[in-house]
């Protein structure tokens, strides 16, 4: 067992109608607020209203539109000059995961007299960061309870994790109900985003009872209730099951003492949606069970078929290697049988820059010290098969 220093400063308040109590949280923050959001889907469902309410009295600047993999140019460099321009005390951040990760950024970069990338690229590390607090619509990313986001740049085909314990939410207020109107296809990539994120803490070299434990009946609650929200959007119970789930995904409680994975699915993944802007739980669902395949021998072997006993119940009298390959057809079945698309090319990627995706992969994300290290040849042999 790996030794560790871990904290968690993020307060949850999680249930119906627990954003009546936003007033009283943000006065611990000050008067002059930035509120985020993306498209509009928080003015469709009454909520933007209903936080101008609860906020009267407050100075609030808005910054709409932040796109999913949200966008250094133009979200965070807009969202870091109105907060200097306007001496903002606290961010607001309503919406889903792509927009607190924008949040994150701008609460660094607001406190930074430089270009704000510095920090993203881990160039200068920050000394600030403004507070934020957000509402959540969406259940996938786990950024309500994590010190990190991913931020694009167009330009570079860059996507970045940024990761900073100044970048903890203050609060976050998770109401099951504003994800009853999140559409199917949100719905599926939050449940293959946060599947993901626990099968990146899972398959590591040294791994703990425990932790395998939560890991394990955290993907069967994510595919039970899953299947269940998108039966019935407003089943509540399900909705609350899987928002929860999603939150304990991606803040490194089920890695604590585990030895690191790299992220390998993630770091190909980023490349995909820099290049291509796709859905990102739909990137990671098409990459993963590919990437399972490539790094299935004998050393991982013991790793596949625990998974596959533990996680779909799969005989374990059956062979360790008709096991292991039942768990990855399972897992593509699972996200296929969900309907998301499950080839590059459903999702407009063809071939004609694989090569300089893979390149940009094995320089950028460091995947020689995943869990199995994978080379250029890997990382391209992945895609290949994922198309």
């Amino acid at each position: 067992m790996q030794s560790f220093d871990y904290m968690t400063p993020t307060r949850l308040i999680f249930g119906k109608g627990v954003v009546e109590k936003l007033p009283g949280v943000m006065t611990q923050f000050g008067k002059r607020i930035l509120l985020t959001y993306g498209g509009g889907s928080i003015k469709k469902i009454g909520l933007y209203q209903k936080v101008l309410e609860l906020l009267r009295g407050y100075e609030i600047v808005e910054l709409p539109g932040i796109q999913p993999n949200p966008k250094y140019d133009p979200s965070v460099l807009d969202g870091v000059r109105l907060c200097k321009e306007h001496h903002i005390d606290v961010i607001l951040s309503v919406g889903g995961g792509s927009v607190l990760d924008c949040s994150k950024a701008i609460a660094a970069g607001a406190c930074y007299d430089g270009d704000p990338w510095d920090l993203i690229s881990y160039k200068v590390k920050a000394k600030s960061a403004l507070p934020i607090v957000d509402i959540l619509t969406l259940a996938a990313t786990g950024s309500e309870y994590d010190a990190g986001g991913v931020i694009s740049r167009t330009e570079t085909n860059d996507k970045i994790g940024y990761i900073d314990p100044l970048l903890y939410p203050a609060v976050s207020f998770l109401d099951p109900t504003y994800t009853f109107t999140v559409s199917r296809k949100q719905t599926c990539a939050g449940i293959a985003d946060a599947m993901n994120h626990v099968m990146e803490q899972y398959f590591v070299e040294d791994a703990t009872l425990l932790n395998d434990g939560f890991c394990e009946s955290m993907l069967r609650s994510l595919m039970v209730n899953g299947r269940k929200c998108l039966e019935n959007p407003e089943d509540y119970t399900a909705r609350a099951e899987m928002m929860l789930a999603c939150t304990y995904g991606c803040n490194g409680i089920l890695a604590l003492g585990n030895s690191g994975s790299g992220w390998p699915c993630h770091g190909i993944e980023h490349a995909l949606s820099a290049y291509y802007d796709i859905t990102h739980g739909e990137g990671l669902a098409i990459i993963t069970p590919r990437w399972m395949k490539h790094i299935l021998s004998e050393r991982t072997l013991p790793r596949f078929v625990k998974y596959g006993i533990n996680v779909f119940g799969i005989d374990a009298s059956l062979d360790p290697w008709e096991i292991a390959r039942k768990a990855i057809d399972e897992t593509y079945k699972f996200f296929e049988g969900i309907g998301i698309p499950m080839h590059l090319r459903e999702v407009g990627i063809d071939d004609s820059r694989l090569d300089e995706m893979a390149h940009h992969i094995a320089v950028n994300e460091w995947l020689e010290n995943a869990y199995v290290p994978l080379t250029e040849k890997d990382i391209k042999e992945i895609l290949v098969a994922s198309l």
